[in-house]
């Protein structure tokens, strides 16, 4: 019998510090490198990684362009100092072959006396992270306070001009005011929409050339906002339109995607899908 797996999000549950009765996972595992779109040269700046089940992951070597090497911690995270020279900075996973990028800007241009947030997205899943670019913000990810909804977030990477966010977990979904602190700077409050996707499908076994929809709900806005699902067992089963495929929901009180599905051989299947973060002025 074939097995619906459905991931509603890239990213699901984070550990910061593993709990007696939970073991960490292996660094084996890991297969998603968090990095601040943008780091300031001889600054410093934080990463996270995750393993596939998007929980922050200690002990994983990371290599970066210039040879520069780090161990996440017992947080599955690693502060760094930024390289000095200008441009643009790849650093993955040891033993592993995909790549992030990250730009290394000059001290110049990330001076600051307050926080200033000059993107931040309209609409943030509950589940998932999200993306803030400013000046004045910590390089230390700890150092750094978010506040959003009234509720703390965990700040999973982050350099004095980016942030990478998950929102507090048990939020109902709607407009939140999110709060900005970092060395006794405030930076001006912000509101982001928080919106939860839930998946209706049929999960009973999918044949060969059997086509399925697999619908999202929107929830927490009537905006039109875009998904994207991808495709992790493409042997299985197909996502009609490519692999990964980007829809934007329908918007009004019924706000949903709508997803086809074309089933390739019996056995399990797995679909991500999360929102496609877009960054503006802040709201």
């Amino acid at each position: 019998m074939s097995v619906l797996v459905v991931v509603l999000c890239a990213v699901e549950q984070f550990f910061l510090v593993p709990a007696p009765a939970q073991q960490a996972p292996p660094a084996s595992g890991a297969r998603i490198l968090l990095l601040p779109r943008r780091i300031v040269s001889g600054e410093r700046a934080t990463l996270a990684v995750l393993d596939v089940n998007g929980r922050l992951t200690p002990g994983v070597t990371v290599s970066f362009s210039n040879g520069d090497k780090l161990t996440t911690n017992a947080t599955g995270r690693a502060l760094f100092v930024a390289p000095l020279n200008l441009g643009v900075a790849f650093a993955s996973i040891q033993g592993r072959p995909d790549k992030v990028s990250t730009a290394i800007i000059a001290p110049d241009d990330a001076a600051a006396t307050a926080i200033e947030i000059a993107s931040a997205p309209r609409f943030a899943s509950l589940t998932d992270r999200f993306e803030l670019l400013g000046r004045g913000l910590c390089g230390d990810a700890d150092a750094n306070r978010v506040i959003v909804g009234g509720e703390p977030a965990i700040v999973l990477a982050s350099s004095p001009v980016s942030l990478v966010v998950l929102p507090p977990m048990d939020r109902e979904p709607g407009p939140a005011n999110v709060e900005i602190s970092c060395a006794k700077r405030q930076a001006a409050p912000l509101t982001i929409t928080l919106v939860s996707l839930e998946m209706e499908a049929d999960s009973s076994p999918l044949k060969s050339g059997e086509h399925r929809s697999l619908t999202v709900r929107v929830r927490g806005t009537t905006a039109k906002i875009t998904l994207e699902a991808r495709n992790l067992a493409p042997e299985i089963a197909a996502l009609s339109g490519g692999n990964p495929v980007r829809l934007s929901s329908s918007g009004g009180a019924e706000n949903f995607v709508r997803f086809e599905l074309i089933g390739r051989k019996n056995g399990s299947f797995m679909i991500s899908i999360r929102l496609v973060p877009s960054l503006g002025r802040p709201q």
